[in-house]
């Protein structure tokens, strides 16, 4: 393939794109992030207030709620795919590029329980198309798939800080290898992560080595029993309760496109009322249930213990129902909630013996991301970069692989049908008379 010089002119030009794409990428993120800390930091601080009130996600999700029901009735592509329906790369467009961005705006600083991959990867894909039409570059239907994946990819970097998780995702994403890709790759998948269980196991026991690429760093302590077998059940229970989360958002979809304006301000409404139940009972701020979890994960890992049982049990319930409402309505990415959900249990079942907050907040956040998104070699590539160590990885993937299997055999519950279409007022019959 890379003898055909069409194939080397779509490399370069895929990697010219992908200046441009990536520079859209970053001000996108950067002005989420911006309006975010105005909405939920800068303005309760303006008014007096150290957090936001209890009840200062419900004005924000009626907005939210009745921009994304209108840029859904009237921008093609309905401002990208329903989040409750997994995370993929659709087929590029320019078309949906502004209905994507406003739905994001509309979404995400508002409040919604999502992240902002999603409309990266349609953003990246469709601003490829649209730098190749500027070049003149030839359209072909081959080159369209091939650029869009390469701007999906280049955009969703931004947000990932790793080219690595981008590309693997991609290839997940897009199904690269169809369903003989995970035939082949779970059980590999799942092999070598018991491998390293056992040569890690025999490495502490023995106090033999093998030669590895260790070249000195320090390393959290070793695994042990307690944290396989911990992870594993963990997997279990984490998985399956991820999955009916996605079945909650896949029945809020199917009751959104009945009635789109009514009912996605409704469900915006309902999930602002988890964030300001929490914010009630809890005493903390309903940020912590409302957005997608990303700055929050930082706060609980970097700060377990200031978070009491009854809190993590509280966040637990209200960000999960809150998710499955946002996933059905509004328009956003399934994966960083999801990871802070498996943080957040992590954290709560850390003091099981032998268990520990390291292991358990990866082996919780490698079960329900890959619960919520279905692609648990992606699952497994991210949060070894998030956790940041090595030690970690087998229980990372022990759990990944062990969550993907579980969902898969639970029942997969209700499709997500297509909205109906808008019917016009029906002509008058002409009149018979002259």
């Amino acid at each position: 393939m890379l003898r055909r010089p069409e194939y080397r002119r779509a490399l370069v030009f895929c990697a010219l794109i992908g200046i441009p794409v990536s520079l859209v990428a970053f001000w996108f993120l950067v002005l989420l992030h911006e309006l975010e800390n105005l909405i939920w930091v800068d303005w309760p601080h303006d008014l007096g207030w150290t957090d936001p009130p209890w009840w200062w996600p419900v004005p924000l999700a009626l907005v939210s709620g009745a921009v994304v029901a209108l840029v859904v009735l009237r921008f093609p592509g309905r401002g990208g795919h329903i989040p409750a329906a997994g995370l993929h790369s659709g087929e590029a467009s320019k078309a949906t590029v502004p209905g994507v961005v406003l739905a994001a705006l509309a979404s995400l600083p508002l409040g919604a329980v999502l992240g902002p991959e999603a409309p990266l990867i349609a953003l990246g894909g469709g601003l490829a198309l649209v730098f190749r039409d500027l070049v003149r570059a030839p359209a072909t239907e081959a080159s369209t798939v091939l650029l869009g994946a390469a701007g999906a990819a280049a955009a969703i970097a931004a947000i990932f800080g790793s080219p690595l998780v981008a590309a693997v995702m991609l290839m997940e994403v897009a199904g690269v290898g169809g369903p003989q890709l995970f035939a082949v790759m779970l059980p590999a998948l799942l092999s070598s992560g018991i491998g390293a269980i056992v040569f890690t196991g025999f490495g502490h026991w023995t106090g033999l080595k093998t030669g590895s690429l260790d070249i000195g760093l320090p390393t959290p302590p070793l695994l042990d029993t307690g944290d396989v077998v911990w992870s594993a059940l963990m997997a279990v229970v984490v998985g399956a309760a991820v999955h009916w989360i996605m079945v909650g958002g896949r029945v809020a979809a199917r009751f959104v496109t009945a009635h789109p304006l009514r009912n996605t301000v409704v469900c915006a409404l309902a999930a602002a009322g988890c964030a300001a139940l929490y914010a009630v009972i809890t005493g903390r701020s309903p940020s912590e249930v409302s957005l997608s979890g990303q700055s929050a994960l930082a706060q609980l890992a970097g700060h377990p213990h200031a978070w009491s049982v009854g809190s993590l049990l509280a966040v637990l319930a209200f960000k999960g129902v809150a998710y499955a409402l946002c996933l059905g309505s509004l328009r956003g990415g399934p994966t960083f909630p999801s990871l802070f959900l498996g943080g957040a249990v992590g954290v709560l079942l850390a003091p099981l013996p032998g268990l520990g907050v390291v292991a358990g907040m990866a082996a919780g956040m490698a079960a329900a991301c890959a619960a919520a998104l279905r692609l648990p070699v992606s699952t497994v590539v991210l949060v070894v970069l998030m956790v940041g160590n090595s030690e970690t990885v087998p229980v990372i993937v022990l759990a990944a692989v062990v969550s993907f299997v579980t969902t898969e055999l639970l029942p997969q519950g209700p499709g997500i049908p297509a909205f109906r279409p808008r019917v016009g007022r029906a002509r008058r019959p002409a009149s018979p008379r002259p």
